[in-house]
């Protein structure tokens, strides 16, 4: 059965609203910190639930460090290497205010699982210049990756089971704040 087809159950909820503000602050810490301030930072967050919360993390960070930085997003979708397998998916922008070269670009997606959509994003802003550096904070780690790939922030490490999905609900796309886990049945 296909997951279309089939219905998401929710077994649990991981995360609410105050959970996922609390992580994204200390992502920004984390951020400034490993960067030793904000210079030559940017934030891009991948489509569709990376990007309001890149947005978010450079609210905090400006809130912190007195510091605008810049955020934009990122569709990976051309490349990815499973379009055969999903289908054509519709695009979105990719939106980066600033060049990217020189400069350190912190990739923000909401949940990290086998690591493909991360090599899709390199692929991605390699194609937009030469950054100094590429690091990778995401909203959840749930393990599971098929490629060599490792978090430098992450908000929250959940192990899970393969059969299990992990959803993130950001209120920007669905309304709410919210991480679960549930299958398909």
């Amino acid at each position: 059965m296909s997951e279309t087809a089939a219905r998401f159950t929710v077994k649990a909820q991981v995360f609410g609203p105050d959970d996922i503000r609390r992580a994204l602050v200390r992502v920004a810490h984390e951020i400034v910190e490993a960067n030793r301030g904000t210079d030559d930072l940017v934030l891009v967050g991948i489509r569709t639930r990376g990007a309001p919360l890149a947005e978010r993390i450079a609210a905090s960070i400006a809130s912190l460090e007195g510091a605008d930085l810049p955020s934009g997003a990122l569709d990976v979708s051309l490349y990815r290497d499973d379009v055969a397998l999903r289908g054509p998916r519709r695009l979105e922008s990719t939106t980066i205010p600033v060049d990217v070269d020189g400069r350190v670009v912190v990739l923000v997606d909401d949940v990290l699982y086998t690591g493909r959509t991360i090599r899709a994003a390199f692929d991605a802003v390699l194609d937009l210049g030469r950054p100094r550096a590429i690091r990778l904070a995401v909203l959840v780690d749930r393990g599971h990756r098929e490629l060599p790939i490792r978090p430098d922030h992450v908000g929250k490490n959940l192990p899970t089971s393969a059969d299990e999905v992990v959803r993130v609900h950001v209120q920007e796309v669905d309304g709410e704040d919210a991480v679960v886990i549930g299958g398909y049945s």
